[in-house]
């Protein structure tokens, strides 16, 4: 079937959609947490449009799933009140609760949210396009990041429960929580990239105002009641909107204590600069990255096609970690090219539900933007080099691979975040080498090759300018034990499982000399539970 043919049938009409998958109607969201309480807002809402149209006689028709609040700033700033008060300078219920305790409402929050996999599934294929598979991959996965937390903090715990003595010092080193979190996640993984650093917060006693990615924001809605049935009040407040208005109110208060954020880098520094006292302000970000692959003259070229192609355009090449940019070396790339343009034929366009591999863009103007990086290159040398490569319709965009690319294109430089595939040619390593250290960004990036001398020269001089280096594999974030972090431009901080932990908390030590009277006054605060910082329980 040709690609011209694949693209006119792309989108169903309504009676092709399957049963399980069909939406009931638009979905008109007024609710908000705060305090406790679902609050309905009777201001203006926000349109949320899906990036499937349906197939119609008059053309392609956008589908409108509903609408979410768009709130204003008075609005978003009462919900920081709550949080501020819920928290109390770490007086509130929820700071001072023993560990075991918060664990037991975040395993209630879990039981809950495992009761909307079918609903949040949905959502997600039908609000950020993703397919299926995918979308069932990450609600599941974020799950068993919550369990793995629970664990990790289990264990954590029971560490911190031995009194340790040095010179004639005793003391017990605990983690406490910071204070009022702000926590905003990416659209492209509007659920587990939010909850990475969402439960981590809130499981360490830190009180949180959460908004949405500004796509897949309906998908939030199924777990209002979950949030507010499983936390003391103020705890968790969510709430929708403009970020330039609301985010903005929040930073410029002063009154956030952490910020956890998943985006660009500068959205993350203008909302930085906004609060007045940013030394006092941690942040954990996650930011723009530009990964290359690098494939060397000496490699398994079958294995350096798979892994490239999934890298580069898993979700649409929608992701932090994917691919965006590949070094070929000339004695290898015509049959890299062949192999991975062979590859890519192979992946099904489609609906999220039908299997596909490649499906609809969610965000506006973005085909037009892919489009405009595709004729750049063009216009400076390059070509398309795969079937079909570029061409669209509506909200779909076709992968287009480009070659050669060369410094003088845009692509070369930008963070396409789509299914654009940039190859660049090289006869010198150390072209790629100063592109990685000129990069203003260092998340990842992929080694592929099998001379262990080149790759262990590179790995050492790639050592200290990414997070990760994947010797043989795509770029990645999991398994969610490893730290996961970036360099310059792409991140500050490190988050993992255990990591995630320590950085929504602080230790903090109480001590005292090794004399009786002070082990007799410890042995009695701890016998008749006088505190629940000063404590040996072991929770197993």
């Amino acid at each position: 079937m040709s690609q011209e043919t694949l693209l006119s049938q792309l989108f169903p009409t309504a009676a092709q959609i399957p049963e399980a998958w069909r939406l009931e109607g638009p979905i008109e969201q007024r609710e908000y947490l705060v305090d406790g309480q679902l609050l309905s807002w009777q201001g203006p809402l926000r349109a949320v449009r899906s990036p499937i149209c349906l197939a119609s006689a008059e053309g392609d028709q956008a589908v409108i799933l509903g609408s979410t609040p768009q709130l204003d700033a008075q609005t978003a700033l009462t919900a920081l009140d709550a949080a501020v008060r819920a928290y109390d300078n770490g007086q509130g219920l929820w700071p001072t609760l023993r560990v075991a305790e918060r664990i037991r409402h975040v395993e209630t929050f879990l039981a809950k949210m495992r009761e909307q996999r079918s609903a949040v599934v949905k959502l997600l294929m039908w609000e950020i396009g993703k397919n299926l598979k995918d979308s069932e991959k990450e609600f599941d996965r974020t799950c068993d990041y919550i369990v793995d937390t629970i664990e990790a903090l289990k264990t954590l715990d029971r560490r911190s429960s031995r009194f340790e003595l040095e010179q004639d010092t005793l003391g017990q080193i605990r983690r406490v929580p910071l204070g009022v979190t702000l926590c905003m996640g990416p659209y492209n993984y509007p659920l587990n990239e939010t909850f990475t650093t969402l439960i981590p917060a809130l499981i360490m006693g830190n009180t949180v105002v959460f908004k949405p990615a500004k796509f897949g924001v309906l998908l939030i809605r199924p777990l209002l009641e979950a949030f507010r049935d499983s936390f003391p009040a103020g705890v968790i407040n969510v709430i929708y909107g403009s970020g330039r208005e609301t985010v903005s109110a929040l930073m410029a208060s002063g009154k956030i204590d952490i910020f956890a954020f998943i985006g660009t880098n500068k959205a993350a520094s203008d909302l930085k600069k906004l609060h007045p006292r940013p030394h006092r302000l941690r942040a954990a970000l996650g930011l723009d990255a530009k990964n290359p692959g690098i494939v060397l003259p000496q490699v398994d070229l079958d294995n350096a096609v798979n892994e490239a192609v999934t890298g580069a355009l898993s979700f649409n090449g929608q992701r932090c970690t994917a691919l965006k940019i590949l070094f070929v070396h000339e004695d290898v790339v015509d049959s890299f090219l062949s192999k991975f343009n062979a590859r890519l034929a192979s992946l099904k366009p489609g609906m999220p539900w039908d299997g596909a591999a490649l499906t609809p863009l969610p965000e506006p103007g973005k085909v037009d933007y892919l489009s405009t990086l595709v004729s750049d290159a063009i216009a400076h040398g390059a070509r398309v080099v795969n079937p079909g490569g570029g061409q669209a319709r509506e909200s779909f965009f076709y992968p287009a691979v480009l070659y050669p690319v060369s410094p003088a294109m845009r692509v070369y430089h930008e963070e396409q975040f789509g299914p654009v595939v940039p190859v660049v040619p090289y006869r010198d390593l150390q072209t790629v080498i100063d592109y990685v250290l000129d990069s203003d960004f260092g998340q990842q990036l992929s080694i592929f090759g099998t001379d262990p001398d080149e790759v262990g020269r590179l790995v050492d001089t790639f050592a200290n300018q990414v997070g990760r280096i994947n010797l043989n594999a795509q770029c990645q974030r999991g398994p969610d034990t490893y730290p996961f972090n970036g360099r310059k431009n792409s991140a500050e901080g490190t988050l993992s499982v255990h990591d995630a932990l320590r950085v929504f908390s602080i230790r903090t030590l109480v001590a005292t000399k090794f004399q009786e009277s002070n082990k007799t006054l410890i042995s009695e605060i701890i016998r008749t539970r006088s505190s629940s910082f000063l404590t040996t329980d072991y929770i197993f």
